[in-house]
């Protein structure tokens, strides 16, 4: 029992707003067509082609919003148009059955463009007006005024969707222009540590190292005078000098090839993405130079990018582990995937980097989207 909210919350999280609303339009739908569908009202094909016409419009409606190519997509809605003028003609007491074409006027933006859906606006309001003509007892105020309110309908449903999906694209390029901000900010910081350290380091090299080789080249000298115990000390003086001038080069070094927060910068990039969790894991063991994590971060970057675009994703892994003197990148979505994957333009520049290392990129849609990268270190 208390796994069950979980559960619920776990389905609300995954499911969005558009899913939602589809499925209360199918849900109306449905109880529009209910009354003939249960035999209260008889339309004028018989109930039992009604049924299936019926049935034709909520399932081409489906696949209209649902994923697949843009054409097939757009066949869908046009047999759902059809099908519902054939229902609501066919069903002379009308009721509340006008409001399947108020459902296509709504979900016409999601698959043509705006234009289209006006022009279906207008289609609809043709055959509705045909539908009003054939009705007994229907005065003209009492037409116009059905018509005028479904029309308005239509119009502010389309209108409505329209905004809700130009919201949605802002919202999603907003996303992508963040992760792009998110991902050259960690890359400046890292080349600004680096050039400190490079300025430290020579700073070092140039004043420290360059007096103590010359208080090594003095010692050398004087150990050759006379006095066995001046000898002895200048000897030890030789060596700590040395041991010193060693200190400072391996100080140097490490300051030189001195690895970067590589977890931190990646999950920078992937923090607080609305619609997109981000979970990233990196090996702390990896090492590699700033060249190598440039590649890597613009790899998650480009990867975090398609999955909003693309996956319809709720969730990205990425890991980052070494593996036999490689450090490999995988991410898989839990999104729809794609069995036959064409690698764009993003996907390309990606695998040309790794390729540039002397490494490789490899795609599988089969559940989820899944990429898998290596780059030797």
């Amino acid at each position: 029992m208390r796994i069950r909210p979980a559960f619920y919350s776990d389905v609300m999280r995954r499911v969005s707003t558009d899913q939602w609303a589809g499925l209360a339009m199918i849900v109306v739908a449905v109880a529009v067509g209910g009354p003939v569908l249960l035999g209260m009202t008889q339309p004028d094909i018989g109930r039992g082609w009604w049924s299936v016409l019926f049935v034709v419009f909520v399932g081409s409606l489906l696949f209209s919003v649902g994923e697949g190519a843009p054409r097939f997509r757009k066949a869908m809605l046009a047999v759902s148009v059809l099908s519902s003028w054939a229902v609501v003609l066919s069903t002379p007491d009308m009721g509340l059955m006008p409001i399947l074409l108020v459902v296509n006027s709504a979900v016409s933006v999601y698959v043509v463009a705006l234009r289209t859906g006006l022009i279906l606006v207008g289609l609809n309001t043709g055959v509705l007006t045909l539908l009003l003509t054939r009705v007994e007892h229907n005065d003209l105020t009492e037409t116009v005024i059905v018509l005028g309110f479904y029309l308005l309908i239509q119009l502010a449903t389309l209108l409505s969707s329209v905004t809700l999906v130009r919201e949605q694209r802002m919202r999603q390029e907003l996303t992508q222009v963040h992760i792009d901000l998110r991902a050259a900010s960690a890359l400046l910081s890292e080349s600004a540590r680096t050039a400190e350290r490079l300025r430290i380091s020579r700073e070092l090299h140039d004043l420290i190292g360059h007096q103590l080789t010359v208080l090594t080249l003095e010692l050398e000298a004087a150990r050759h005078r006379e006095g066995e115990r001046v000898r002895e000390h200048v000897t030890r003086a030789d060596r700590v000098a040395r041991d010193l001038l060693a200190d400072v080069r391996a100080t140097v070094g490490g300051m030189r090839t001195e690895p970067a927060d590589l977890t931190e910068i990646l999950r920078a990039i992937g923090r607080d993405l609305p619609g997109l969790e981000v979970s990233i894991d990196v090996d702390p063991g990896i090492r590699l130079d700033e060249a190598q994590t440039t590649a890597l971060v613009r790899a998650v970057q480009e990867i975090i990018t398609n999955t909003i675009r693309h996956a319809d994703a709720r969730e990205l892994w990425i890991e980052v582990s070494v593996d036999a003197g490689r450090a490999v990148l995988t991410a898989v979505d839990d999104g729809r995937g794609n069995r036959d994957p064409v690698a764009g333009n993003g996907l390309r520049g990606l695998t040309e980097r790794f390729r540039a290392f002397g490494g490789d990129v490899v795609y599988d849609g089969d559940d989820g989207f899944k990429v898998t990268g290596w780059l030797p270190t």
